[in-house]
């Protein structure tokens, strides 16, 4: 069993040069702790999101990590000119010694497309080319371009380190994309409810098993709001506040514009946490409730998203290192017993 980090790097109440000091204050703890990967989300002109460059702000990652995987949940593809993306894509995996794992979307609010022009009704398709272009330049380690007498195949300058790429994952809201992803042979998270994802994550290992045997499962990743504490009642009082102050970024552009958002969130903690989307407690009951979602679910991967709202870097580290120390060793030990069974 694994461990991973989800983070919109949502804005709270901080200063922004606060909050992008005490992110990576956080990042290094998520190392410390023995975590697999970071996932940062990409979102534009909203608080929900502090890295509508992901590049940028997984740079210096790279630099305050040693062990750490790190990537996009998702790079927003549309947006992108494919050759920029493909360049920065190999800079980060040189730069980070082959941590980087990457995923590519058409984004999840179709108000932040339009923001560059980009019509919706295009981005799949869009999306669907830019990834070839991007897969095929990172396996063969050259791309066709245009030059001043049409096209020409030149070689990249800066090849990826990992071969023939990165690591690739994809966000899964349905069994047919969960098909088609692992016929790709890519890594999923979903952070949908237990009923919305277990028909998604059942027909990806069916395909998975049809198409590629006994080859061990990719990660399956179910992604949930985390707060832990000693004291139970004080963690849901942190979470509550915090995930209220989440929810307010979360809304800002559909509220804004008067949008709707492709992926909704309840308004409240209690609600969330009723469906099963988020827990706040004690170790030992954090314990419980993700042993119980991922064997609901049928995931072998957790993602914990630690930071939100506005939790204190205080509550947010205390948070950690008590999953760290508390709860993953107990997981992980039960998983290594029935593994060997």
């Amino acid at each position: 069993m694994e461990f991973g980090v989800f983070d919109h790097l949502d804005l709270g109440d901080r200063p922004h040069e606060r909050f992008y000091r005490e992110r990576l204050e956080i990042v290094e703890a998520y190392e410390r702790a023995g975590f697999y990967s970071y996932h940062v989300a990409e979102h534009h002109l909203t608080p929900l999101g502090m890295a509508p460059s992901p590049s940028v702000f997984l740079a210096a990652v790279a630099q305050r990590t040693r062990r750490l995987r790190f990537g996009p949940m998702v790079y927003v593809a549309p947006l992108y000119h494919r050759l920029r993306l493909l360049e920065e894509i190999c800079m980060l995996d040189q730069m980070s010694g082959g941590r980087l794992e990457i995923a590519f979307g058409r984004g999840a609010l179709p108000a932040e497309v339009r923001f560059f022009d980009v019509d919706p009704a295009q981005t799949e398709k869009v999306h669907q080319e830019m990834v070839g272009f991007i897969l095929e330049g990172l396996s063969e380690g050259a791309v066709t371009v245009t030059v001043e007498s049409g096209k020409r195949r030149l070689p990249l300058a800066i090849p990826p380190l990992q071969k023939p790429h990165p690591p690739l994952w994809y966000g899964v809201h349905s069994p047919e994309a969960a098909e088609r992803v692992a016929r790709r042979g890519m890594n999923v998270v979903g952070l949908d409810t237990v009923a919305e994802l277990r028909p998604c994550f059942e027909r990806f290992r069916a395909v998975w098993r049809e198409t590629r045997g006994d080859a061990p499962l990719p990660r399956i990743g179910l992604g949930r709001f985390i707060v832990v504490g000693k004291n139970a009642g004080d963690a849901r009082a942190a979470a509550r506040r915090a995930y209220k102050r989440w929810y307010e970024s979360f809304t800002f552009l559909s509220s804004l514009l008067g949008v709707s958002h492709r992926h909704s969130r309840p308004r409240e903690f209690e609600a969330i946490a009723e469906d099963g989307r988020a827990f706040a407690g004690d170790p030992e009951g954090v314990a419980g409730y993700v042993r119980a979602q991922l064997e609901e679910a049928g995931a072998n991967y957790f993602v914990g998203q630690f930071a939100f709202g506005n939790l204190s870097l205080e509550e947010t580290l205390r948070s950690i290192g008590l999953f760290a120390s508390e709860v993953m060793p107990g997981l992980q030990r039960a998983s290594a017993r029935v593994a060997s069974a």
